[in-house]
């Protein structure tokens, strides 16, 4: 998230070159991929973990 947060900032510059531009796209949204497979990969783990039910933490109720 820190890499994507930097990626974001430095594509705001007003005088980046396009071609460092479209590198530091091409990293975001590989970076994106990689988050949401994380992230998916850890939902599944929680919905085995809870018998097929995604539970909110904290509180115990459903989230699904």
């Amino acid at each position: 998230m820190t890499e994507l947060e930097s990626i974001v900032a430095a594509m705001e510059a007003p005088d980046l070159p396009l071609e460092q531009a479209l590198a530091h796209f091409e990293r975001g949204t590989r970076l994106l991929r990689f988050c949401e497979g994380a992230l998916g990969e850890a939902e599944n783990r929680i919905r085995i973990l809870e018998n097929g039910r995604l539970e909110a933490f904290g509180d115990g109720g459903s989230a699904s």
